[in-house]
């Protein structure tokens, strides 16, 4: 069912309130405008700006004297019999008594002669007794085939204005509306008019300014991260059992795999010693599998008003299915929802959200691939550790002494020298202890001293650097220990 559809099916149950949220208010009343017609109901709109006016079109004479939230909805309880009644931005005015019991009342007398009230907000601010009486209603994101009538119209209309030199072949349109996939209709609109208006031209060429333009959009929203990182998995040290496991499911997308009886690879969780390597993974996963990688920081998603953590939850990873397939790396996952598994202060919000993430975990039908790094395993609640939840729990322990010669000559030769000038078995005896990213700090400590001193990078240099700076496996000895303790016979080890 299409929006339209699914909302008539709403107001025909019976729901006399229904809350809409979204920046998309146009989309939004041309929903209700639609279900108004073709319920062949009477629809009046409310704002601030101009009091209430009946029907969907702009010219429509507002009603005098109805523009403050009271006496606006104080009219609206006199409409014809199953009317359709449309509030817009109305949370932002229902802090005060008056007009909350003036929409109490107003919902009352709607419920009884068959009417339907409907308040369309930019944000999720209604006050809890009200969100009580709502059924809330959540705008898809926009398919293959209504992104595609949206970059046409956006062409055509640019095109009647001043003409325009296009040149887009159809695999170039088809990965342009591919990459616009996973974005509200206004900002795929934008995207257009911002590529088209920069050369007055459209063409292939614009394939890479609709992806620059989309990570610059989705990283402003605050939810997503969308990471563009040249990294192979030959590129990290060590993990032999993990690259294998990720090599086995590399086509497992395909529809090949899935006539072949296979399912999509759900994920994996990878727990693991600081600076091991886990986030590099994630980066690595993406690029091997030639998948876009969106980041998930948990820390964002926590908002002071009441219910709209949830809801950025709740968008987040909506975005994330309409993109797919893709790789989605929540990072450290602990810090966002360590709360969940402990009596926590936040009158039960981390225990939301994270029944929200559970769920999506094991019902989730898109082909978004989860990769959930974490360091602290004692502030994980246990129903993630669940089987079902992820395909597999993997353990990054410290590199082995084989893996760090592995290391140092990755990070030696990607500083544009040659490793077999240095003496790696030396530095690898000499790094016992340390992460893959204090033996990285260790080469680039080495290579500053080795530049301020107008001198070669050398074997020495690295293992003054080593000497200097202790490992956090020392530091924190008992945690390290504790984890590796935990893991045993838990978790497959990464390499």
């Amino acid at each position: 069912m299409d929006d339209t559809e699914r909302f008539e099916q709403l107001i025909n149950s019976g729901y006399c309130c229904i809350s809409i949220v979204s920046h998309e208010e146009r989309y939004a009343l041309e929903i209700v405008h639609q279900a108004a017609l073709g319920q062949k109901r009477g629809m009046w709109i409310w704002s601030v700006a101009g009091g209430v006016r009946e029907g969907f079109l702009s010219d429509s004479p507002f009603i005098a004297d109805t523009e403050t939230p009271a006496t606006g909805l104080r009219y609206l309880t006199d409409v014809k019999k199953g009317s359709i009644c449309v509030t817009l931005d109305l949370a932002e005015h229902l802090k005060g008594g008056l007009t909350l019991r003036a929409l109490r009342d107003l919902i009352d007398c709607l419920e009884k002669n068959g009417s339907t009230l409907v308040m369309i907000d930019s944000e999720d601010k209604l006050p809890e007794i009200v969100k009580s009486y709502a059924r809330p209603f959540e705008i898809s994101f926009p398919d293959r085939r209504e992104l595609l009538e949206i970059v046409r119209k956006t062409v055509q209309r640019f095109n009647r204005e001043k003409p325009i030199e296009i040149g887009i072949s159809k695999k170039g349109l088809d990965t342009i509306v591919r990459n616009l996939r996973g974005l509200t209709r206004r900002q795929a609109e934008r995207i257009i008019i911002d590529t088209v208006a920069d050369d007055r031209r459209f063409d292939d060429n614009d394939i890479n300014v609709v992806i620059a333009s989309k990570r610059r959009m989705i990283q402003r929203g605050g939810l997503l991260e969308y990471i563009q990182i040249p990294l192979d998995l030959s590129e990290i040290g060590g993990m032999r059992q993990l690259k294998k496991w990720l090599n086995q499911r590399k086509d497992a997308f395909s529809s090949q795999a899935r006539k072949f009886g296979l399912e999509a690879p759900r994920g994996v969780l990878m727990l693991g010693v600081q600076g091991a390597g886990k986030s590099l993974c994630a980066k690595a996963i993406a690029t091997a599998w030639q998948q876009p990688l969106l980041r998930l920081d948990p820390g964002v998603l926590f908002n002071s008003y009441i219910g709209e953590s949830e809801r950025n939850l709740r968008e987040a990873l909506r975005q994330t299915e309409m993109m797919s397939p893709v790789v989605l790396w929540i990072d450290e996952i602990e810090k966002g929802f360590a709360s969940a598994a402990s009596q926590s202060t936040d009158g039960g919000l981390s225990k939301r959200m994270f029944g929200t993430l559970l769920t999506w975990l094991q019902e989730r039908e898109a082909p978004v691939f989860v990769v959930a790094t974490a360091n602290d395993i004692e502030a994980l609640p246990p129903e993630l550790l669940r089987k079902g939840r992820f395909d597999e729990i993997f353990f990054v322990d410290l590199p082995s002494e084989d893996v760090r010669k592995e290391i140092f000559a990755i990070h030696i030769k990607k500083r544009k020298r040659e490793p077999k000038k240095f003496e790696l078995a030396a530095l690898a005896e000499a790094s016992e202890g340390y992460s893959g990213s204090e033996i990285e700090q260790a080469v680039v400590s080495a290579l500053h001293a080795a530049y301020a001193d107008k001198s070669r990078l050398n074997t020495e240099r690295i293992l003054s650097a080593l000497r200097a700076s202790p490992p956090l496996s020392v530091t924190l000895a008992e945690r390290v220990q504790a984890l590796r303790a935990w893991a045993e016979g838990r978790c497959v080890p990464a390499d």
